[in-house]
């Protein structure tokens, strides 16, 4: 297939971006000991991307033989050319890039092919009854494992040739408990870019099934936190979803220009000079998040772009269009989910870098706030960065004690105010955010973490 879509590209008298893409899907979902969803999906095809007057065009297929390859071509450079005739904005222009030859693949000694369906079906059921024996105030539980195997080819009349093998498997443990007419529930997850022994080994299911049953029993005879702003110390998990939702989403460079709040403000401070946030394909500090990617859908190495440094806002995320415009070099950032997708601007690990302060001595500071741990699965941002989120679990601390759990706690505010408040940053790191994918149009696998933060933000709660 490499030879074949070289050949193709390099027939055209046009620029042109060939991907291949063949994606092996396997979903098992198990629901109080009954299978909800046992699911495999295999996808195979071509997107053909060409430039041609300053206008894209795109074409897709599935048959993949040299005529079929051919005829996409022809059909992308035809659209091409009747969109630049009509075409009265902006022309397109590509920001150069070095040609990327080589093959990338996945670093594992424990391929998820080299284990049966069968015993996965046993991990899953296994892990779905250890949730229901784990305590009587269990009433339901929930169990899901998903595996992504995907093969993808970049080829471009610059040079480009390269070859990524890919592989994210992840699992979801919920548990519902109820006592007394109430009705609370703990949910865990893990998600990587590895093979078995890399998705087992970041935290066990014997540690998923504990914290997700503790968290719902515990919730049941927890109260309500009261609303109000307060000071917070964030884990890791929290603070990847305000870097994801509430602050990455403002730096892609096409909802920049769409009017985003951070629109005209590189240079300026934005967050405290405690925080540098990095949005990068191959991050440091820990292995095997999900977004993990040397490659993005044009062909570009992705590389660590410095989004906020030292407080100071210093880049976008770009493609090669966007960089174009801005006239700086494109991150590696364009991304498609299938190869019937064109490629758009995605986050892949976005991170704040860990501080110096060890996590007990950012609690031991708090006179009277709260610890709030992981995402509940339920909120919202915006491009001003504003932003409301469920918290999975939050505890108050008083005089440098974490203490009793509280129950219904949402967070809210302002994403760069929330920034700007940091007075300290662990030394501790771990990517949280790998279970589910982020939807911008397309559904995209991206991973998001840092350390723990101790901030001042908003809390939703009950008013006595």
């Amino acid at each position: 297939m490499e030879n074949l879509l070289e050949s193709t590209v390099r027939q055209s008298s046009s620029w042109i971006e060939a991907r291949f893409q063949e994606r092996r899907s396997l979903i098992l979902s198990v629901r109080n000991g009954h299978f909800d969803q046992c699911s495999s999906v295999r996808a195979s095809g071509a997107g053909i991307r060409a430039l041609v007057g300053g206008a894209f065009g795109f074409a897709s297929t599935t048959d993949l033989s040299e005529r079929g390859l051919r005829n996409a071509v022809s059909a992308a450079n035809a659209l091409a050319d009747a969109t630049s005739r009509g075409k009265t904005g902006q022309l397109v222009r590509l920001a150069p890039a070095a040609p990327t030859r080589g093959t990338f693949a996945v670093a594992t000694n424990d391929p998820l092919d080299a284990h049966t369906l069968e015993e996965k079906i046993d991990l899953v059921l296994r892990i779905d009854e250890q949730i229901r024996r784990a305590s009587p105030k269990i009433t339901s539980s929930s169990v899901t494992y998903e595996e992504t195997l995907e093969e993808r080819i970049v080829a471009t009349t610059e040079g480009t040739l390269a070859r990524v093998l890919d592989m994210k498997p992840s699992l979801r443990v919920l548990a519902v408990a109820a006592a007394d007419g109430k009705q609370s529930m703990g949910l865990e997850t893990v998600g990587v870019t590895g093979g078995w022994a890399e998705l087992l080994a970041r935290r066990s299911p014997d540690e998923l099934v504990a914290e997700a049953v503790r968290i719902a029993v515990d919730q049941l005879s927890a109260p309500h936190a009261p609303g109000g702003p307060a000071t917070v110390v964030l884990d890791p998990e929290l603070v990847g979803i305000l870097c994801h939702e509430a602050i990455g989403h403002t730096v892609e460079a096409d909802i920049v220009l769409g009017g985003a709040i951070t629109a005209g403000k590189l240079g300026t401070r934005v967050a405290s000079e405690l925080v540098t946030m990095c949005d990068s394909g191959c991050p440091p500090y820990a292995p095997h998040p999900v977004g993990l990617m040397a490659v993005d859908d044009e062909g570009v190495r992705a590389g660590r772009t410095v989004l906020v440094e030292r407080g100071i806002l210093r880049s976008f995320l770009h493609n090669r269009e966007t960089a174009a415009f801005f006239g700086v070099p494109p991150t590696g950032n364009a991304r498609a989910f299938l190869y019937s997708d064109e490629p758009i601007i995605r986050m892949t690990n976005t991170y704040i870098e860990p501080g110096d302060t060890p996590v007990e001595a950012l609690l031991a500071g708090v006179e009277d706030g709260y610890y709030l741990r992981g995402f509940a699965m339920s909120g919202q941002a915006d491009s001003n960065a504003e932003f409301m989120f469920g918290v999975r679990e939050a505890r108050r601390i008083e005089r440098g004690k974490v203490g009793a759990m509280l129950r219904g706690v949402t967070i809210s505010g302002n994403a760069f105010h929330v920034l700007e408040s940091i007075d300290g940053l662990g030394n501790d790191f771990a990517w949280e955010n790998g279970a589910g994918v982020c939807g911008k149009g397309q559904p995209a696998k991206v991973d998001a973490g840092g350390p723990h933060v101790r901030c001042r933000i908003t809390l939703g709660g009950r008013q006595a």
